[in-house]
């Protein structure tokens, strides 16, 4: 139990961090995730509809349009990993976390074979992302060691079942 309250909040950090970084410089969270839709659009070429919706979206969303987004991710972001670390809701908030790294770690792919100091921290980003997406999976399933609502309509039915033989 006493984990769970300290773990928690150090998790979300990384989360919060990000949200403020895209609040405080959302041009740069811009140009980063044009360069992660070129970086997809190069993982998704032979399928030809989402390849061409990947080069609508790169035509004609403006910088601008781009700053907005990555702001609005910012700011929900730091919403839900700050729920998390206060621990309300923590399933509700860990799945929004979960939601929320997705775009983080399409936008943080490798651009291929690409060597050099911006490729490394980009490999680098992709896997802290992508570690971050698998801890967000990991808070949204902690049942806190209470039962699931799956385990409770199981119990009731067999309380049920058992009265009406009994």
């Amino acid at each position: 139990m006493l984990l769970r309250h300290i773990a928690r909040p150090l998790f979300a950090s990384w989360f919060v961090a990000e949200g403020l970084d895209a609040l405080r410089h959302p041009a740069v969270h811009a140009t980063a995730g044009r360069e992660g839709l070129a970086a997809l659009h190069g993982y998704v070429g032979h399928f030809p509809g989402l390849a061409e919706g990947l080069d609508h979206a790169l035509t004609t969303v403006t910088d601008r349009q781009l700053g907005v987004i990555a702001s609005a991710h910012g700011a929900a972001t730091v919403v839900a990993a700050s729920a998390l670390a206060a621990g309300k809701a923590p399933r509700t908030a860990g799945l929004a976390l979960a939601v929320l790294a997705v775009p983080i770690v399409v936008t943080s792919l490798p651009a291929g074979r690409a060597k050099g100091e911006a490729e490394a921290a980009r490999r680098k980003r992709f896997w802290q992302s992508l570690g971050a997406l698998g801890g967000a999976l990991l808070a949204a399933g902690d049942l806190a060691g209470r039962p699931g609502v799956a385990w409770r309509i199981r119990a009731a039915r067999e309380a049920r079942a058992a009265a009406a033989e009994g």
